[in-house]
């Protein structure tokens, strides 16, 4: 076998242990250590079988858990990558996704996979509390976030709140930034649960329907006018949440 060895440098396999564990430790010991820093493309499957001297399924395990633990991005067609460290964004508040992370010193960019004025069938007229059949505007739009794929989001909006968010360039700017500025909200509700994504979705993110994401649901209001009604959907292993509050004492 060669100096990969599935316990690591210097360290025996404890008796019993599974030979998918010694290949995360191998790994993880090489991410802490720095010889496999940040962005690093990691060998490939069959480069660690080969290395390794262990079967496919062990290391297509070992790596799977490491990319759920949010310790390895996997990206199809380009290989498998050491994170960077997931994202935040807060339980608690509407911000925009550009800010975020700008303020953790990278780049975002974005994808509009579709911007359209659409008639509101029964559910989204429910949702942004519109007539049946009224006009609202539907974006679907990939963010990324140093290239790496980190949210998918698909958005309904209300066209008589916002009537100029067709016309935007949301390669240059965000939903958020635009309807802040349009119809700035006074009231919001979110729902947040871990689901796994739609075969559409598994295309966009370049992961598996075996990846579990973080999903969230959101509206906000302008008075009584609801603005938007959007879903947020975040691959588990490159984003988590956090939040925190303080109470009158």
């Amino acid at each position: 076998m060669s100096n990969l060895d599935p316990a690591g440098p210097g360290q025996e396999r404890p008796a019993g242990a599974a030979l998918y564990e010694g290949v995360k430790r191998m790994i993880d010991g090489r991410i802490l250590s720095g010889e496999w820093p940040p962005r690093y493309r990691i060998p490939s499957e069959n480069e660690l079988v080969a290395q390794l001297g262990v079967s496919r399924m062990t290391v297509n395990r070992a790596l799977r858990e490491l990319a759920a633990e949010g310790k390895l991005v996997r990206i199809q067609g380009l290989g498998t990558f050491v994170a960077q460290g997931k994202g935040q964004s807060s339980i608690f508040e509407v911000r925009n996704i550009a800010d975020e992370i700008a303020a953790r010193g990278h780049v975002h960019s974005a994808n509009v996979v579709s911007l359209d004025s659409v008639k509101a069938s029964p559910e989204i007229a429910e949702e942004l509390a519109v007539e049946l059949g009224a006009t609202v505007y539907h974006s679907v739009i990939l963010h990324f976030e140093d290239n790496v794929a980190v949210q998918l989001e698909d958005r309904y909006v209300n066209a008589k709140v916002a009537p100029g968010y067709i016309d935007e360039d949301f390669t240059q700017t965000t939903p958020n930034r635009v309807l802040t500025r349009a119809a700035p909200w006074s009231e919001a509700e979110q729902e947040i649960e871990a689901v796994l994504p739609a075969a559409w979705e598994t295309r966009l993110l370049s992961i598996s329907r075996a990846d579990p994401c973080l999903l969230m649901r959101r509206r906000t209001w302008r008075a009584e006018e609801v603005v938007t009604s959007v879903r947020i959907l975040m691959p588990g292993g490159r984003y988590k949440l956090h939040g925190r509050q303080q109470t009158g004492s």
